[in-house]
């Protein structure tokens, strides 16, 4: 018995070493922190239940049956977020670049499934180098096995994905799928191809930083919510977030008792909206005013500022925020502005989510770049939502 106790914590501690010493060296002069270091923080202490632990890839070729680490390249289980269920799975770039192997996919989707059942927000820690190019076809499959789990949970539970290093190919569309996207600032990238195809193919010379980092796509291409600072700030701010959202779609999310009187009288908003109509005035200051608290969680800040989209409690129950805001474009409503709301509105409305809209708006922004872009399908996503 003895034995096999001390061979029980052998395994357990090549599991939590992951790829080793030095690379988690390589890892840490990086800026980025473990896998299992990131669930420490995400989790309330002592919450978190791994599964299969002690999982190893099933790959024999090119030498792959030699080079066997338990956990094959990603945490999995679950764990508590102030007392409340959620199931994760954080990605190790330590073990094969956090590459995805059949096995690995197998992890992810077990918790995916596990959580559709009893009704719990799934939250991946992307940190991953793609399919793993060992296991050819078999890789492709267990991606397609995610994107799968990914649309059957949709409007189901709530999905949350951070991106905490390099995503490039397959690994970038299960993210997608996802309600919401986190990034880290100058650690964290998302591409179909990287910098050295799209020179090869196109021609055109672009760092990683311009092609798919955090300020890319939170600004230009509106793939991501929020750009962070680094690891740690992007699971803080997750750990906030999630107090928004509620665990499925047949359940409220949490209320928050507040010390804001609800019949409380704000005189300033008397002044806010100035008496030209030529004048602007920031949307943010009304929000923060009628929110509880002043708190309002503001996703996709520097993506299609026209339009303001978020998170902020009412009485303390949670509610969605949409506003057009007359300091970017006189508020107008054009392409992106339209499915940044329309998305945004399509999964309050899954969640059951209740909506305060704020209009002051001049109508859909006129201009060849509009039509010619579909203005007219991308702005009836937006009424279509609503509707």
């Amino acid at each position: 018995m003895l034995k096999q106790l001390e061979e029980l914590e052998r395994r357990r501690a090549a599991a939590r070493m992951g790829g080793g010493e030095k690379r988690i060296e390589a890892q840490h002069k990086k800026g980025r922190l473990t896998a299992r270091e990131r669930l420490d923080i995400l989790l309330d202490p002592g919450s978190f239940e791994e599964l299969d632990m002690y999982v190893e890839h099933n790959c024999t070729e090119f030498g792959m049956a030699e080079q066997k680490i338990p956990g094959d390249g990603v945490v999995t289980g679950s764990g508590t977020i102030n007392g409340r269920l959620v199931y994760v799975f954080s990605q190790d770039f330590t073990v094969f670049g956090g590459s995805l192997s059949e096995r690995h996919a197998q992890k992810i989707c077990k918790i995916m499934d596990t959580a559709m059942k009893v009704g719990a927000p799934v939250i991946g820690l992307n940190d991953s180098g793609g399919a793993r190019i060992q296991e050819g076809v078999a890789s492709l499959g267990g991606y397609a096995e995610v994107f799968q789990r990914n649309v059957l949970a949709s409007g189901v539970v709530p999905q949350i994905s951070l991106i905490m290093g390099p995503c490039a190919g397959g690994a970038v569309y299960s993210p997608a799928m996802t309600d919401f996207i986190f990034m880290v600032k100058d650690s964290s990238y998302m591409f179909v191809t990287g910098p050295d195809v799209v020179k090869t193919v196109t021609n055109e010379v672009v760092t990683q930083e311009e092609l798919g980092g955090a300020i890319t796509h939170s600004t230009k291409s509106g793939v991501a919510d929020l750009a962070l600072e680094d690891d740690i700030d992007a699971l803080l701010r997750t750990r906030m977030f999630f107090d928004f959202l509620p665990l499925n779609n047949r359940e409220d999310a949490p209320f928050r008792p507040t010390s804001d009187d609800p019949l409380r009288i704000d005189h300033s908003l008397d002044t806010l909206i100035p008496a030209s109509a030529a004048k602007p005035y920031d949307m943010h200051e009304l929000i923060q005013k009628v929110a509880d608290d002043g708190e309002f969680f503001e996703l996709q800040p520097g993506h299609a500022g026209n339009i303001l989209i978020g998170f902020a409690r009412i009485e303390g129950h949670t509610v969605g925020i949409v506003a057009n805001q007359p300091t970017v474009l006189a508020g107008c409503l054009d392409i992106n502005a339209s499915k940044k709301a329309g998305r945004f509105v399509r999964f309050c409305d899954a969640f059951n989510i209740p909506i305060v809209t704020f209009v002051d708006v001049p109508g859909f922004l006129p201009g060849v770049a509009q039509e010619y872009g579909g203005i007219i399908k991308h702005g009836a996503k937006l009424l279509f939502a609503y509707a």
